[in-house]
């Protein structure tokens, strides 16, 4: 049955992105929530030891997380490439694959967070008084990482498919989880960096089950069955072709920042932790803009799928100014706002002063990077995986450590520290770019403005050609 698979080549495309975003924007805040609500808690009822313990293994966390949500858009770009097309035997080997291989990547996360925790907090140089919290978190939380590999396949998978609520309602059944075991294990069991980490965990799992077992109950060709359950190695090579490069992409980026907090450890501990309370307004505004990035590709990859050229090149027009006006919105609401989202996570004044200050020079550089994020996913969708990674690592990753060894080196302030990200933005946006208007001529995207539509909606014979 297609009944359950929402056909994203038809219809207005500004409401239906939009409407197809809001569910994931709220399904994206959810998994920050599980982080904020573990800063929250732990700074508010443990002290500002545990709020820097957590808050240094941040970005070491999304490095992890960030490579399994990028192995989840490369399946998102096949499965909606198939659905396109109509094709429900393919659908059905892709979907089954990518169970097998997310199941064995979020295993292998688990086993090398386990092996190189401890040793990269102390290359980064970790505060003493705060290494032996962050590694007992670190300890913790990466046994979560296979719930959190099977989490984002079956939401690649439902969004692909254009159903982008029910991975919303588990993630509300395991955000409302997550929050009562916070508090359960802090505040009544004493456990503070332990607990959290616990609580995280229990809740990845059961969002993880939840939406696996939602997808064995499902009657389309999305649906998982054990009966089905093998690896096509074809279509392995097709995901892994993207999947992998936008993984390996997102955990590079996150090695980069992991410089980045090298230096911020360079200064006292109240800018550490101001610097830890801050970074939870980068997931926030981040996750609502990576909402449009996958609309980007489901719409992209399903329309590709078809042979609609012209709605695919409008969905990334219109997936580019949603995202971008979000990140803009959002940023300037921190502007005013700031002291009362810091409030959230810290009490002690000097830390809320440090992280106003990272709030102010972010909230006006977020919106800026969509010019960057939402051109990588158009290309993905495009099945273009390898060159954009290639250019986020030289634009973004090796000018980010650049900028710390030269400028930040010269200035040795958290001025000169905070505006790496706008610039390694900026650079890296010109060349995904260019090399994007490269992909629409080579697919005949670019000149699809000239091509009279087929009564079906295709753009030509051409679009066709390309469509497979």
């Amino acid at each position: 049955m297609r009944s359950e698979v929402r056909d994203l080549t038809a219809g207005p495309l500004g409401k239906g992105i939009f409407l197809f975003s809001v569910p994931l924007i709220l399904s994206n805040l959810l998994q920050i929530l599980f982080n904020m609500s573990d800063i929250a808690v732990v700074g508010r009822f443990a002290g500002a030891a545990a709020l820097g313990s957590v808050g240094s293994t941040t970005t070491l966390v999304t490095l992890f997380t960030g490579f399994l949500i990028g192995v989840g858009s490369g399946i998102n770009v096949v499965v909606a490439r198939y659905l396109g097309q109509r094709h429900d035997g393919e659908t059905r080997e892709a979907v089954h694959t990518a169970f097998i291989l997310c199941l064995l990547i979020g295993a292998a996360a688990l086993l090398v967070g386990e092996l190189t925790a401890g040793g990269i907090l102390k290359l980064l140089r970790t505060k003493e008084e705060l290494i032996h919290g962050a590694v007992l978190y670190l300890r913790i939380y990466f046994l979560g990482m296979p719930a959190l590999a099977l989490y984002n396949f079956g939401n690649a998978v439902f969004s692909a498919a254009g159903d982008t609520k029910k991975p919303l309602y588990f993630l509300l059944m395991a955000g409302a989880l997550n929050v009562l075991l916070n508090l359960l294990f802090v505040i009544g069991f004493r456990m503070d960096v332990a607990g959290v980490a616990l609580a995280s965990i229990l809740s990845q799992y059961l969002s993880a089950v939840c939406v696996v077992v939602a997808l064995s109950k499902s009657e389309g060709p999305h649906a998982l069955k054990a009966g089905h359950m093998s690896v096509e190695w074809r279509k392995a090579q097709l995901m892994l072709s993207i999947s992998l490069p936008a993984g390996v992409q997102n955990a590079i980026f996150q090695l980069a920042n992991l410089f980045v907090q090298f230096g911020v450890n360079s200064f006292d501990t109240a800018t550490v932790a101001g610097n830890a309370a801050a970074q939870n307004a980068d997931g926030l505004v981040y996750d609502v803009m990576a909402a449009f990035y996958t609309a980007c590709g489901s719409y992209m990859g399903q329309n590709y799928g078809a042979g609609k050229l012209r709605r695919t090149r409008n969905a990334y027009r219109v997936s580019l100014f949603m995202s971008f006006f979000a990140g803009s919105a959002m940023g300037l609401t921190l502007l005013f706002f700031g002291h009362e989202f810091l409030s959230l996570f810290t009490a002690d004044p000097d830390v809320a002063a440090a992280g106003m200050f990272r709030l102010k020079v972010m909230g006006l550089s977020y919106g800026f990077s969509a010019f960057m994020d939402c051109t990588i996913a158009a290309s993905r969708a495009l099945g273009r995986g390898s060159v954009p990674t290639v250019i986020v690592i030289l634009g973004s990753c090796l000018f980010r450590i650049l900028w710390i060894f030269t400028v930040f080196a010269h200035f040795r302030t958290i001025t000169s520290l905070y505006l790496v990200y706008i610039f390694s933005w900026t650079i890296t946006a010109a060349g995904e770019y260019i090399y994007f208007r490269k992909v629409l001529r080579e697919t005949g995207i670019a000149a699809v403005s000239e091509m009279p539509e087929a009564p079906d909606g295709r753009s030509s014979r051409t679009a066709e050609r390309f469509a497979g």
